[in-house]
């Protein structure tokens, strides 16, 4: 098995200790903290025995970014699969994370939280710049981000393509973290039938009514056909991980249906095709509704 490194980053209460314990769950070897100088260092130590490697750093480490491109160049040179991932969320959210367990933002001082925030941002743009993934986890709570993470790391270690298909509402917003945006509003809405109002996606009857439709079967073929297309160049280019959103009105009825859809018919095309590809649906918004 070749080695593979992740370098987890990002802001300050958006849950990069989430996603290393989880990762550490995963079997990963996660290291907190480290100097990226040591980053092949590392690597040499922890030789076949430890392929999958997770390094979390942040601003901790203050002047880490003018040696970490380099050392991300170094282990590459060396065969080692690296990926950046970095953990973001917004400021109003960060804000009230930071007031709910009543601690100091790192780099806020005497100013206030949202001063260190702005300060943490700076600071990240470059390294944010050339993340490979990137996770929103202002609208998670730590067991979805946990899933998500999971997601895209637990399984399918031999896949050329993770696929992390996330349903959402348009009403709360477009995720951040999206490669790739599938909108479903042009879809029949079963929010208007009152025997599928209380359903979600996930139930048959719903689901049934989603995507037993003539012009929905059509879509889902031609969107099917678009990936696959545009896979080919992600697995070319190197890509490991992508975020494919799909949305509806309230992220409960037809994105969730869908993405389900979705993933299962890429999970079933990687079975005979010559890339693996592994999706797996996530649903962001789901319960969310008042």
């Amino acid at each position: 098995m070749s080695s593979e490194v992740i370098v987890i980053t990002g802001m300050s209460g958006a849950g990069r200790s989430t996603v290393a314990h989880t990762m550490e769950d995963l079997s990963w070897y996660v290291v907190d903290n480290l100097p990226p100088s040591l980053l092949a260092n590392l690597c040499d130590m922890a030789g076949a025995t430890t392929p999958k490697i997770a390094v979390v750093i942040d601003v901790r480490g203050r002047e880490f970014f003018g040696t970490l491109n380099g050392a991300l160049s170094e282990i590459a040179d060396r065969g080692i699969s690296r990926r950046v991932l970095f953990v973001d969320a917004s400021d109003d959210v960060l804000v009230r994370r930071f007031e709910s367990t009543r601690r100091p933002h790192p780099l806020q001082g005497s100013e206030r939280i949202l001063d260190g925030i702005a300060k943490e941002r700076d600071r990240l743009r470059e390294v944010r710049s050339i993340a490979d993934v990137i996770i929103d986890s202002s609208s998670l709570n730590i067991h979805q981000l946990e899933k998500k993470i999971a997601s895209l790391f637990a399984s399918g270690e031999d896949a050329d393509l993770r696929v992390n298909i996330l349903s959402f509402g348009y009403k709360y917003g477009i995720p951040i973290d999206a490669d790739l945006v599938m909108d479903c509003r042009f879809i029949a809405n079963p929010h208007w039938i009152p025997e599928l109002r209380p359903l979600t996606g996930l139930d048959k009857p719903v689901s049934s009514k989603v995507l037993d439709n003539s012009n929905v079967q059509d879509f889902l073929e031609k969107y099917q056909s678009l990936f696959e297309t545009m896979a080919t160049g992600f697995f070319q280019e190197g890509r490991k991980y992508l975020t494919l959103a799909v949305g509806c009105t309230g992220g409960k009825h037809r994105s969730v249906a869908v993405a389900e859809e979705l993933a299962r018919r890429l999970n079933e095309r990687s079975v005979a095709g010559e890339n693996k590809i592994e999706a797996t649906a996530v649903h962001r918004d789901l319960g969310r509704e008042l």
